[in-house]
């Protein structure tokens, strides 16, 4: 292979890496236009990751409360999930890795509600709750879904949040689960299985 070809060899492979780097996180979040933009460290938007294992552990971090309208336009404050084991999903109706785990999230409600489990939907930048509500009943969502009051109080607790973790939420799906006294457990950074939700929810219940 001469000089010529080497070159335009190894530009291609670059090319091609981007692209697949590019792809790869496209399809495993989506970038929410209203989220607080941050850059991202290109390190696995998939990753997991744990914030203790035990309540008597140091760092822990408990879940902000905040206050926010469900779809029938009634009050709902994060403390009223107090003794419940919650899964924390800030989403988005435009969101297609959103719309992924929607039927994990659907199973994992109807399997283990009687045994505590809370799943709650904070819903950014999808439209008003007429057609919020459109969404779920076309997509049997059978768990509280929450939006704005007035206006942008979504990215106001996206926000907190972030803050409280130290790391800004910049893309959707990003679930917390959050134990019974209402201490966050875990953050995930992109749509997950039921398996993986159960499996580390499942030491809570």
């Amino acid at each position: 292979m001469n000089s010529k070809s080497m070159k335009y060899f190894t530009i291609k492979t670059i090319l091609t890496k981007k692209i697949l780097t590019l792809s790869l996180l496209i399809t495993f979040s989506c970038d929410n236009g209203s989220a607080q933009r941050q850059p991202s460290s290109g390190k696995s938007s998939t990753a997991s990751k744990p914030i203790h294992k035990n309540k008597n552990q140091e760092n822990t971090i408990v879940a902000p409360d905040f206050t926010l309208s469900d779809l029938e336009g009634n009050l709902v404050s994060m403390n009223q999930f107090h003794g419940k084991v919650v899964l924390l999903n800030f989403w988005g109706t435009w969101c297609g890795p959103c719309r992924v785990e929607i039927p994990d999230f659907v199973k994992l409600s109807e399997k283990y509600k009687v045994q505590g489990l809370e799943i709650v939907g904070v819903t950014l930048t999808s439209g008003p709750p007429n057609r919020i509500s459109a969404f779920a009943d076309q997509w049997g969502i059978n768990y509280t879904l929450l939006t704005d009051i007035n206006k942008n109080e979504t990215q106001s607790v996206t926000a907190l949040y972030g803050q409280a973790t130290g790391k800004r939420i910049t893309g959707v799906p990003t679930t917390f689960l959050i134990d019974r006294d209402g201490y966050i457990r875990q953050k995930y950074v992109g749509p997950r299985s039921e398996d993986v939700f159960y499996r580390d929810l499942k030491p809570y219940l």
